[in-house]
Parts: C-alpha cells; structure tokens; sequence
C-alpha cells in the first residue's frame, strides 16, 4: 500500500460496491490510506488483527451484522477509536441510536468531500485531544469453540500448523457446520493474522459480480464502471481470501482463479495492467467436488490447486456429544449484561441430543437465540420432538457419499422427484410473490424490492434467475396516459 499524507488509515464498512468505491476514492483524495470491508463480521476481523487504524467509517445498514450491532463491539475493543456513522435515509432515530452506542459523528447519505473531511478532522482532533494515543491492539484471541468430539478435536489439533504454512486449504463439509469459523482460526494463527481476510460468496452473487469482485475493473470496462475499482485480490494483499461456496463457481471464472493461483498475478476487468499479489487462498464448500469434476462443473486442475490440505467438518448430528456444550457456549455468546443466562431444562436437553439438526451448528445457535428471548423450555421441547417426527430421511453427508456410494445413490434416487417439486413450487412462489410487486409498483424495480424488503441487486439476479422478463406489459387505468405508464415502468 502506498503511503498516506497524513500516514494514518481509515477503515470502511459499507455492503454497497459503488459507494465503498466511492467513498475509498474520497477518502484517498483527502489523503488518508483506505482498507475496505463489506460487513461489520469484515470490520471487526479487521481490527482484532491487530493493525492500526486511525478511524471507522461505518454504514448503519448492513447484512449479518448491522452498523449498530457492529459499533457496539468496536466500542468495547476500544473505546477511543473514532466511529464515523453513515445512513441511506435521514432518521433522528439512527443518529440519536448511533450517538449514544459511541459513535464520534453521523452522515447522511450521498457523503459529500467536504462534509467527509470535516467529519473526520473533528473525529481526529477530539482523539487528539482526549491525550490518549492510538492503541494497537493485541494479537487475536480466539473465541471459537471445537467441543470435544475426536474429529474436531483431531482439526483443532492441526489448525497451528496448518495455520502457520502457507498452502492452500480446502474446508468441506454441510451448510452451517462451521467452515468460515475453522476458516477465520487458520488465518488468526497464521503469519498473515495482521493481514484482511477478506471473503467472497460464490454462490451468493451472479459470475459477474463475483469476477468484478475479485479482479476489479477498470473505469469504463462495462456500462456503469465510472471510474477504476480494486478487487478483493489487491484489497487482501500480504493477507488471506476466502473463496466461500467455491463449488457454485462458474466455470470460466475458474479458468482464471487457476491462473491466479498459478502465477500470482491478473489483470483487471478492461485492464491491460499486470497486477502482482501475495494472497493465500482458502475455499470451502458444501459440494462434493469430485462428483462436480466427473459431470463436469468442476476443474479438475483447480481442486488439485486447492487441494493441498483438506479438512472436513462433520456435520452436527455425527457430533452430537458436543450438541449440549456447544449450546451453553451460544449462551454465554449472547447472554446480555446484566440478565442471568436462561437454563436448559432436562426434557430440552434430551430433545436437542435426539434433533437431526440439518442445518448444523447455524440452526443450533439460532435455536439457543429463541430459547434465550422465549426462556420457555416445554413448548420448544415440543417444536424439535415434532420437528424430529416428521423426519422422514436422514441427509447423507459429503463423506459418506464417498465411503458408502451405494447407501448415497439410493438415498440421492428416491429424494430427488420430492426435491424437484420443492424447487419448482418455491421458484414459483419467488415469481408471483416478485411480479405482484412488480405490477404494484408499475414495475419500478427499486420500490418493488422495497415492498419485498430485498436489496435491490438481489431482484435484479433473482429476475434473471428466474426468467421474469424486465419489459411489462404497462396495466393501463382509465383517464391515465399509456406514455405515462410507460415511463414509470422503466423508471428506477
């Protein structure tokens, strides 16, 4: 990274591309060295490694972990960093929120220069002020928690050594089995800890999205790339790239991926420029990539690449000596100050061991979450003693479809026309449930997926995913103009 004018760096927490790219230029300009982050899980990844950030700016509506929530915690590490807020929409509410939650100032959405930089130097100056100097924070303690059944025990054992290497690693396992946690321990053990991890969905965004994030673009590369934008790849520099879900990539992107690997070195979108890293890259997946390999949706050389060290995760319900203590860990994770912490009733306790728990670790916490505002034992009780009648098949899980094939196909034949019909009555729930909203908002698109309560780039792929044609045909009212209609349609 080059040096600053002021020397000092700035971190932003912000979900939406543009204005994260935005705001890392306005903030260059000023003079201030940028690190960049999607979500308050990034952010505070990012100060808990220990590097010296001089402030936060921080957009108040974020996935997994809100602004607020995230504030909260920054707080707590340390309360003298300042915590600039930013909100889409003008609310007395989020700024009187932000304030009393710690924050050093509030702004509004579009962010001007100058309001920016004035902002910022009256964040610095009362740290200045305060005669507290800029504290570097310790090395991370990690908080995760691996129970004692022997093949976590048997990972946890391995993580300081394969943590301290630097091949590639390569986590599978099922959805919610805690890929991303074994995944942030590796790097908080490794040489890089001080270094962003930084982590890219592939399934969650269409391939080109997922190619812009990671390579960056050059300014008019496509329609809308205004001006040059970093990927992942150079944003993470000297740290580690988690590769989320790398089974749902499209296979040309990973033609490329390959390369990097390779060579440690791209170009970006529209660029000509030969851009050289030193990234370590981790994947996980809940995929069986062999299988992916023999049909063909896989790259046989990449999961080689790869490949260097696995890891599998077993799911929650081969480990379920560990369901009843990881539990009390979530308690303790989400007790609030001040309130006792709920108790686990006997009947609960037998009803948790015996629930499948096909969502794994992630459908345990947020089951301890309920249990924790609900604090009503019998009728959860009731709710997994129900959940666990109506269970009809077990999931296989990934290594048994390697060890057992043939318990895995038969499993795999007699799901697969129930399965079907699940997907298809569920995409056209998803098409009805967007074309009412589309048609009640005249097919504005952006009020559409507010009355869905989506994001707006979600709509955008979900139309395309699901074939809704983006030309309606205009619903014409008596007395109303069909050109006005028609405007409104393709307004965003």
């Amino acid at each position: 990274m080059q040096p600053s004018k002021h020397g000092l760096t700035v971190l932003v927490g912000e979900d939406e591309l543009e204005v994260r790219g935005y705001l890392a230029m306005a903030l260059k300009c000023l003079g201030y060295s940028v690190e960049l982050a999607q979500d308050g899980d990034e952010v505070l990844a990012y100060l808990r490694s220990g590097a010296d950030v001089a402030a936060v700016l921080l957009d108040i509506m974020m996935p997994n972990r809100d602004g607020l929530e995230t504030l909260r915690e920054i707080h707590l590490m340390d309360p003298t960093l300042p915590v600039i807020m930013v909100s889409g929409t003008s609310s007395t509410l989020n700024a009187v929120s932000a304030m009393k939650s710690g924050a050093t100032d509030f702004l509004d959405k579009p962010v001007s220069h100058e309001s920016l930089r004035k902002a910022l130097g009256r964040a610095l100056e009362m740290r200045r002020e305060s005669a507290i100097p800029p504290v570097r924070r310790a090395a991370p303690v990690t908080k995760a928690f691996f129970g004692t059944n022997p093949r976590m025990k048997e990972i946890h054992a391995l993580l300081g050594q394969i943590g301290w290497s630097e091949a590639p690693v390569l986590i599978q396992g099922e959805t919610g089995s805690g890929k991303e946690v074994i995944a942030r321990e590796l790097h908080a053990q490794s040489p890089r800890a001080h270094k962003p991890l930084l982590k890219l969905n592939c399934a969650a965004l269409p391939p080109e999205l997922v190619e812009s994030e990671l390579f960056g673009y050059e300014r008019g590369a496509f329609t809308g790339a205004f001006q040059k934008k970093a990927g992942l790849f150079e944003t993470a520099d000297g740290g580690t790239i988690l590769l989320d879900e790398i089974g749902d990539m499209e296979i040309r992107l990973q033609a490329k991926l390959l390369q990097v690997l390779q060579d440690q070195e791209f170009q970006r979108i529209g660029g000509k420029e030969t851009i050289k890293v030193d990234v370590r890259i981790m994947a996980a997946t809940h995929r069986n990539l062999e299988k992916a390999i023999a049909d063909r949706s896989f790259r046989e050389d990449l999961f080689y690449r790869l490949n260097v060290i696995n890891l599998h995760v077993p799911p929650l319900r081969e480990r379920r000596d560990d369901i009843l203590a990881i539990a009390q860990f979530l308690i303790q994770k989400h007790s609030v100050r001040d309130v006792p912490p709920a108790a686990l009733s006997p009947e609960l306790k037998h009803a948790m061991i015996n629930y499948h728990w096909p969502g794994n670790v992630r459908e345990l916490e947020n089951f301890v979450r309920k249990f924790m505002i609900f604090r009503d034992c019998v009728s959860l009780t009731q709710e997994l003693q129900a959940k666990s009648a109506r269970k009809q098949s077990v999931p296989v899980p990934i290594a048994d479809s390697v060890v057992r094939p043939a318990v895995a196909e038969t499993v795999t034949d007699t799901a697969a026309p129930i399965l079907e019909q699940v997907v298809k009555a569920k995409e056209q729930a998803e098409t009805e449930a967007i074309l009412a909203a589309l048609n009640s908002t005249r097919w504005n698109r952006k009020q559409a997926a507010a009355l869905l309560k989506i994001d707006y780039k979600a709509l955008l792929y979900k139309m395309k995913k699901l074939g809704v044609e983006d030309t309606p045909v205009p619903v014409v009212t008596p007395g109303e103009p069909a050109r006005a209609i028609a405007m409104a349609a393709h307004s965003d």
